[in-house]
């Protein structure tokens, strides 16, 4: 009777080990595809950092630029100044 016991519990065990492997490589199916996609997000989040700061800085050189322009402007002998 316990042999029965024995054997009926094997089996039982054993669709279960195969229905956690079968969800176990579910979810490492679905990690690498959510890991797929952060690397794209984060790959379009550095591309627009990067935008956003070659951005600012030419808006820094052109402020910068005007800036030197009416320094110069007023420091020029005679120049009226502002």
């Amino acid at each position: 009777m316990a042999s029965g016991q024995n054997g009926e519990q094997g089996s039982h065990e054993e669709p279960d080990f195969t229905k956690a492997f079968q969800d176990l490589a579910r979810g490492e199916r679905t990690a690498a595809a959510l890991e797929n996609h952060l690397d794209a997000l984060e790959k379009k989040i550095e591309e627009l950092l990067a935008k956003a700061d070659e951005e600012d800085r030419k808006r820094t050189e052109q402020r910068e630029s005007k800036q030197d322009n009416v320094d110069s402007a007023t420091s020029k002998p005679g120049a009226d100044p502002v």
